[in-house]
């Protein structure tokens, strides 16, 4: 990495890094831009897991809030950044490119709330800072992964946001940890968490400001502009693939749940099933990153849907192997690393770079809406004929939208867009 000063950030449109070349000469995996978003990420999802671990118990044991009061606010805690991603990604596009300021917005924003949680004690106020949390997640979000996009060749933006999400679940995995660790050694256990999880992510502000480069366009970019009829399909073809597919994936707690009560896992490794999830995770995004990059986007991010499908599939069954919750963790796991930066990898590809930020949020955008809706109805068919109904529900409609998103699938196009 280096430090990113106004004498080392180029003019000129940057959609490939030249960096990305060691001194030998020899072509790197990834390029500093992205390792840097990387440990941002990490530092990151150390802070925000780390109060997210300790929330609901927080909340509700320590606070003494309503079941009620307590769904509101993971309602708003789960959904509110989705309402924000266009706004930023839109502002991050504007005046030539804004994308590093419209990040070290979100992630300073979401750093200055987790103090704020220590003095918060009713529940407007709660919701006031947990969705200026999120707001600082959905203004971040774009941007950040428009740099990663920008700051890649064509050929290896697959590994490069692979490798990124790689690091990201790091962080996801260690704030927990870090977490537990605070609460078993500290008198004011909560109190000590929200201190450490401000401090760290104040060190990934510091680390974005630092060390990553931004983005300036004084010139127009030279390589030519495809019709913008193409431009519109090329977005709105991938966000109808996602937003479809995404009507069919259930919330990642509805599976642990059904996991738990299908094969009968004990109550007391329940809380440890999402790490299950996050390591394979961890393990597969930068491999099968390299895999999009050499057979193609689109066949890896179906193929994650084809892994969802055999999840609930062994859901379903009545087996009860010993095996049986390792393998379904695995396969979630890998639906995570097949499709969560392979998707941004093939959208970055039909998207120019003046658009690059604002063409990114809408996907996200529509994948995000699609997948809450999805929880509200499961959670509906759940209530109303029971858990392993509302899965096959779900099954049956993920394999029709994988079919018609194999049809709608984006059109190849042998010319990336800068």
């Amino acid at each position: 990495m280096y430090v990113a000063d106004s004498r080392a950030t180029p003019s000129a449109p940057t959609s490939a890094e030249p960096a990305a070349r060691s001194f030998t000469g020899r072509r790197r995996a990834v390029g500093s831009t992205v390792l840097a978003l990387g440990t941002v990420s990490l530092i990151t999802d150390v802070s925000s897991e780390m109060v997210t671990a300790v929330l609901p118990l927080y909340l509700v044991a320590g606070l003494g809030l309503s079941p009620l009061g307590f769904g509101l606010l993971d309602g708003v805690y789960n959904g509110f950044s989705a309402l924000v991603r266009l706004v930023g990604g839109r502002f991050a596009d504007s005046g030539g490119g804004r994308h590093k300021t419209v990040a070290v917005l979100g992630y300073g924003l979401s750093a200055l709330c987790k103090p704020l949680l220590l003095v918060a004690g009713s529940l407007p106020l709660i919701g006031a800072v947990l969705a200026a949390d999120r707001t600082g997640k959905g203004l971040r979000t774009a941007p950040r992964d428009a740099l990663i996009s920008l700051s890649s060749e064509p050929a290896a933006r697959g590994r490069a946001f692979g490798v990124h999400r790689a690091m990201d679940t790091a962080g996801a995995l260690l704030g927990p940890l870090v977490a537990f660790v605070i609460l078993r050694r500290t008198v004011d256990g909560y109190d000590a968490v929200f201190t450490v999880s401000f401090c760290v992510a104040v060190l990934g502000v510091v680390v974005l400001v630092l060390f990553v480069p931004g983005t300036r366009r004084s010139a127009p970019d030279p390589a030519p502009r495809s019709p913008k009829g193409l431009e519109r399909a090329r977005l709105i073809r991938p966000t109808i693939c996602a937003a479809l597919l995404g009507l069919a994936t259930v919330s990642d707690a509805f599976v642990y749940l059904v996991l738990q009560r299908q094969l009968g896992v004990p109550e007391r490794w329940f809380a440890l099933l999402p790490l299950g999830t996050a390591a394979a995770f961890l393990l597969l995004a930068a491999p099968l990153g390299r895999l999009s990059d050499r057979v193609g986007a689109w066949p890896v991010f179906l193929g994650g849907h084809l892994a969802l499908l055999t999840v609930y599939a062994l859901l379903l069954t009545h087996a009860h192997s010993p095996a049986l919750p390792c393998v379904v963790l695995l396969l979630h796991g890998t639906f995570y690393a097949a499709t969560d930066g392979v998707l941004m990898a093939a959208a970055s590809a039909g998207l120019p770079e003046d658009r690059r930020s604002s063409g990114l949020a809408v996907v996200q955008t529509g994948q995000a809406v699609a997948r809450f809706g999805c929880s509200l109805g499961f959670g509906a068919a759940w209530t109303a004929w029971g858990d392993r109904t509302a899965l096959s529900g779900a099954a049956v409609l993920l394999a029709v939208c994988a079919a018609v998103a194999y049809v709608l699938r984006p059109l190849p196009h042998t010319k990336a867009t800068a």
